[in-house]
């Protein structure tokens, strides 16, 4: 259920010093055409009629609506709500060109209601595999599931989780000293339904509706780093290994928070059965998280990873890599091959496949002689079968006479390695204190 950090585009949302004015994003991100209204000036009346015809606008609607970077993009309306000021409704909308993390409550001046098009009668059912009725529209987010990242679900949990998921509840967080956009909705508990911004403590993850609140926990607070055992040191960067089971509190406002960035159909309350990795960045005033990953105490499927988050202010810096690559360190450990919980969206095969792709190249290119895909996955703690399909797909990997045979030319090596970038922070294993997990009697 892994998600890492997203490219370089305007979807990555926005990250500010608490108390600092916000500058929104130009960069457009989603790679389609950008749409503008027509140039030509309207008649007044016939542009009235137009607005009273339209207005207001069914959810479904398609339109151009105005977006941060001043320029007119296509959306579709989720949701609407009326404003009790003047009467006039707000819309939230998804910009089809753009991830849904972007989907955002709008004003209707920003709205070009001359590009109305009719709701698109979606009613239309059919008979899905399961017996359950679909639409033409959920039978096409079924066949697109695979970029969503939701491929276990079938129709009727896809509904459901879209229907619940739709509008982000949560807009902003105050983590620390930023003040953070989010980008998904998040289960919090019904008392917290009514805000649109919530006040985390950074370091016990208490969360709370107002800042007075948090002034207050702060000066009782005694943490000044994530509950557990602190297991990496290396300058200011810190690993703290936090037991789900003994830090339950913890655990579970980890996983509120890290929803509100990770779009999964599954969020964990049993908490017990995993252990969370926090990242920190270090300094006098405390370990400051960056991001983490979490792992099952005990996976049959050899699994290594199930999520994993570098929050939006600390993203394009390498602690992602960094994240992957400790992962692997400590299947080393314990002796075993890894591999993250599957299904992988295609954002986290990107970049598994990535890493993969540059410890085996670094390894192929020193190694003298012939080398194994067993012994690669011995000296790396990568499965088998994923330096198998890593390998192939930079076809390096020839099959003959019954068996797989790597052909590593030294130029393909390095054009290879070129194209697969730069390798992140490195782990330091000597700065690396940790005994793997027993379940204690």
């Amino acid at each position: 259920m892994g998600s890492l950090e997203a490219p370089p585009s305007a979807e990555n949302g926005s990250a500010h010093p608490a108390g600092m004015g916000k500058s929104p994003s130009t960069d457009g991100g989603g790679g389609g055409a950008t749409l503008h209204p027509a140039d030509t000036t309207p008649d007044p009346d016939s542009s009235k009629r137009r607005r009273s015809s339209v207005l207001p606008l069914e959810v479904g609607t398609r339109v151009l609506c105005r977006w941060r970077d001043g320029k007119y993009h296509p959306v579709k309306v989720i949701e609407r709500r009326k404003v009790h000021a003047n009467g006039d409704y707000e819309y939230y909308v998804h910009y089809t060109e753009f991830n849904r993390r972007l989907d955002e409550w709008v004003k209707l001046e920003q709205l070009d209601l001359d590009s109305v098009e009719a709701v698109v009668d979606e009613k239309v059912e059919e008979k899905g595999a399961t017996g359950l009725k679909m639409t033409r529209h959920q039978k096409r987010k079924i066949d697109e599931t695979h970029v969503e990242g939701h491929e276990e679900l079938d129709a009727a949990s896809l509904r459901e989780h879209e229907e619940f998921t739709k509008v982000k509840n949560i807009a902003t967080i105050e983590l620390g000293r930023y003040e953070i956009e989010t980008w998904y909705f998040s289960p919090f508990p019904p008392e917290y339904n009514d805000c649109l911004k919530l006040y985390f403590c950074e370091f016990c993850l208490n969360f709370m509706k107002r800042k007075e609140q948090l002034q207050r926990h702060m000066r009782k607070c005694d943490l000044k780093h994530p509950p557990g055992d602190e297991i990496y040191r290396s300058g200011t960067l810190s690993m703290f290994e936090v037991d789900g089971k003994k830090n339950k509190v913890y655990g579970q406002n980890l996983c509120y928070l890290a929803k509100l960035f990770l779009d999964h159909k599954t969020l964990y309350y049993d908490v017990d059965l995993f252990l969370f990795y926090i990242l920190c960045e270090c300094d006098d005033r405390g370990c400051h998280m960056v991001g983490y990953f979490s792992k099952e105490k005990h996976s049959e499927e050899s699994y290594n990873l199930a999520c994993i988050l570098t929050l939006p202010p600390y993203q394009r810096k390498g602690y992602g890599k960094f994240l992957i690559a400790f992962s692997y360190e400590l299947s080393k450990k314990e002796g075993k091959v890894g591999t993250p919980e599957r299904p992988l969206s295609d954002l986290g095969l990107l970049s598994y496949r990535g890493y993969w792709t540059r410890v085996l190249l670094d390894i192929l290119k020193k190694h003298k002689g012939n080398i194994s895909i067993k012994e690669l996955s011995d000296m790396t703690a990568i499965k088998a079968e994923d330096i198998l399909t890593t390998l192939q797909s930079l076809e390096l990997i020839q099959y003959r006479k019954g068996q797989h045979v790597i052909c590593a030319d030294p130029k393909v090596l390095d054009r290879h390695l070129k194209a697969a970038g730069r390798g992140g922070l490195e782990v330091d294993v000597s700065k690396l204190i940790w005994t793997p997990y027993k379940e204690q009697s």
